[in-house]
């Protein structure tokens, strides 16, 4: 097989099973209703201040229509709240509730042991050169999404 269908296999399966593994670990005790596009509105939200439905949207790049939609769906599992800006009515600003902020640290403790078994794995040298690998991929990934027009 050449290193072209080679990459191509391995970042195809790369995906799916941390794509798959995600989901598992996600999806146990208390939030068996979170999906894994749920966690991410979460973890755009973040753990600090409220944000505005804009500023979440953008980070998450996406519609602040889909956002909305998103939202909605996590007031009523109890994860965010949606409050009115007391500066201006018209702002929405979303944070989340003790129970989102249980869901963010429970998948941020995923990624730190994920990351964690990985790298104990590598030399410093292979960590390094899987650091500037990934960004090179990140880099190429964000640009061509940034140029692709669905």
């Amino acid at each position: 097989m050449d290193i072209n269908n080679t990459l191509n296999e391995l970042l195809v399966k790369l995906f799916r099973n941390i794509n798959v593994i995600e989901e598992r670990a996600l999806r146990t005790g208390e939030y068996k209703d979170v999906t894994v596009n749920d966690i991410h509105v979460i973890e755009a939200i973040g753990m600090e201040e409220a944000k505005n439905m804009t500023s979440v949207a953008r980070s998450l790049e996406v519609t602040t229509g889909t956002l909305t939609i998103a939202v909605n769906s996590l007031v009523r599992k109890g994860y965010v709240d949606r409050v009115r800006s007391e500066e201006d009515r018209r702002v929405v600003l979303i944070s989340l509730s003790d129970k989102g902020k249980r869901a963010y640290l429970h998948h941020r403790k995923f990624h730190d042991q994920m990351i964690d078994t990985v790298v104990e794995q590598l030399s410093e040298e292979e960590q390094q050169v899987l650091e500037r690998a990934l960004a090179k991929l990140n880099q190429f990934f964000k640009a061509t999404a940034d140029r692709t027009v669905f």
